[in-house]
């Protein structure tokens, strides 16, 4: 084979593969808030009732390196807000609750209002301020209603 045919498909290979890294690392930590009427069953997912105000779902795995300082710092959060209660779900043996909520990577956050709807979601390790900011915007709304 021609060593400039070889050449030109290694760069475009790098190319590609260095564009999808930048792409899935900008979204990791990121919030998606959800708009949708999907209400957790706190029993189905192995506890036993929500926060009063909101509950923060991590979703872990025995290997994550990163899923004990998340568990950390989202146990700080909910200690710090009345009615907020905080939750770990192992997914290691529960591969149904992974394919329920699309898990595809370690730590996934969502947080739930009162009522148990999905309102936002982060993948990968949550900062703490954006936490913040998604409970504090879920305050304001109960507030109004």
């Amino acid at each position: 084979m021609d060593p400039i045919i070889v050449a030109l498909v290694l760069v475009g290979l790098v190319a590609v593969a260095s564009v999808f890294g930048v792409l899935s690392k900008r979204s990791l930590g990121r919030s998606t808030r959800i708009e949708s009427g999907d209400v957790v069953n706190p029993q189905r997912l192995g506890f036993d009732e929500l926060g009063e105000q909101a509950t923060l779902v991590q979703f872990s795995t025995e290997f994550c390196a990163r899923c004990p300082g998340v568990h950390r710092a989202l146990g700080e959060i909910a200690g710090a807000h009345p009615g907020v209660r905080h939750v770990d779900i192992d997914l290691t043996h529960r591969p149904d609750i992974a394919k329920r909520f699309s898990v595809l990577q370690t730590p996934t956050t969502l947080i739930l209002d009162g009522s148990g709807r999905v309102r936002t979601r982060f993948t990968g390790a949550a900062p703490r301020t954006a936490v913040e900011l998604e409970l504090t915007r879920l305050q304001k709304e109960n507030t109004r209603v």
